[in-house]
């Protein structure tokens, strides 16, 4: 198992939905945006089905979405600095039109590290994420190679490692122990998943610091990490497959 990369000059993290990149490695872009790593988040759909109220307008959800996911992006460090593609919630798809999309946002931001789903995660069920995971794999072989989509502006670009998140075997850890509390704030940002996602009922909760169900997700999240940090030794870690062959 490795450990802790040099802080790179830029990373973009690729998520399906808003607050995927949160839960994945919101703590590692949290520890490089300290330490002047620019971070770019590139969300692949329009988050419209993520919640259990039948009677939300899904208009109304995509821009509350947006607007969360912005205010993520600033609790780690970022500057608000989001790429929405807009595919519909639950539909997303690994095209041509996509990994165009993907390889674009590549060549323009010229990451040195991109984040994204392991889409070869065993027995995932839903299709956003593992579709985002391979629009994340071929959009860095489309953005690295000049005879791909010679229609783009600008020059190819590769990268030098990909971190997958979610993933079933990782080799790499980020020591995230002094930004738990970064991620944590970033995750809690996303309040139109609070009750779906994170099992807070209550929508004015996250600023009560006695409150169970809050209590309770934060454990969860901390317990994830600790684990993930504990043959390393480190009090917490975000844990990833770590390829570099790009």
């Amino acid at each position: 198992m490795e450990s802790n990369l040099a802080v790179p000059a830029r990373a973009l993290a690729v998520g399906a939905h808003p607050d995927d990149v949160e839960f994945g490695c919101g703590g590692t872009l949290a520890k490089w945006a300290a330490a002047g790593c620019e971070i770019f988040h590139l969300i692949c759909t329009d988050g419209s089905k993520g919640t259990w109220d039948p009677g939300q307008d899904p208009a109304e959800l995509v821009l509350l979405r947006r607007g969360e996911q912005r205010a993520s992006s600033l609790a780690l460090g970022g500057n608000g600095d989001v790429t929405f593609l807009g595919w519909p919630d639950g539909e997303l798809e690994c095209g041509i039109r996509q990994r165009l999309q993907v390889a674009s946002c590549i060549r323009k931001l010229k990451p040195d590290v991109v984040f994204g789903h392991d889409p070869w995660k065993r027995y995932r069920l839903h299709p956003d994420h593992r579709n985002a995971g391979f629009l994340v794999t071929d959009g860095i072989v489309a953005a690295r190679d000049p005879l791909f989509f010679p229609e783009l502006a600008d020059p190819p670009h590769r990268p030098k490692t990909l971190l997958l998140f979610e993933a079933d075997e990782p080799d790499h850890l980020e020591d995230v122990s002094s930004f738990v509390d970064r991620k944590l704030a970033a995750l809690l940002k996303h309040s139109s998943q609070l009750h779906s996602t994170m099992g807070i009922a209550k929508a004015d909760a996250v600023e009560d610091d006695g409150d169970t169900e809050v209590r309770e997700f934060k454990l969860r999240v901390t317990d994830r990490l600790a684990e993930s940090g504990r043959e390393a030794g480190f009090a917490a870690a975000e844990a990833f497959k770590h390829i570099d062959r790009l």
